[in-house]
């Protein structure tokens, strides 16, 4: 199983792409992780909001690989723990297809991608920042396989 990262957003900050960069290396083995990168919608004065979500959604949907089991992370998502994050994990591996996270915009997801979207994952009721959000995201999936595994990293 091979999981995709799509994320609206590009140039992450040097300690966010350090951060990302070292969990993405502890997945290497366990869950290969793919950055997908595409570029905002244009916003501003003068510039309709709802024109840019819909465009950063036409890009995500065409940015995802055929047949993989897609989660959006969404404020109105479903939260897990990590032990139950973990339990995720296990069932989409059984089903044997690859996974697609989804950070959206400023503005969150278009319609289409929610519709699209087989889950939908809150991180809690925080509101992050997005380029943390793929921070969080990939330090999660490294916890959820270390739990799995029985590594000591994950202490609750």
């Amino acid at each position: 199983m091979r999981a995709r990262l799509i994320a609206v957003g590009e140039r992450m900050p040097g300690w966010v792409a350090e951060g990302f960069a070292e969990y993405r290396k502890r997945l290497s083995h366990e869950l290969p992780l793919e950055l997908i990168e595409l570029k905002p919608g244009m916003r501003g004065k003068g510039r309709d909001d709802g024109r840019a979500t819909h465009d950063e959604g036409v890009a995500i949907l065409s940015a995802l690989p055929r047949d993989s089991h897609v989660v959006a992370l969404d404020g109105r998502g479903k939260s897990w723990s990590s032990e139950e994050l973990a339990e995720q994990l296990a069932k989409w591996r059984m089903a044997g297809r690859d996974l697609a996270f989804l950070i959206g915009g400023p503005d969150g997801h278009a319609s289409e991608v929610l519709a699209r979207a087989e889950q939908s994952w809150s991180l809690g009721a925080l509101t992050l920042p997005h380029m943390l959000v793929r921070l969080v995201l990939v330090e999660q999936l490294y916890r959820a396989t270390t739990i799995a595994a029985g590594h000591p990293y994950h202490r609750a």
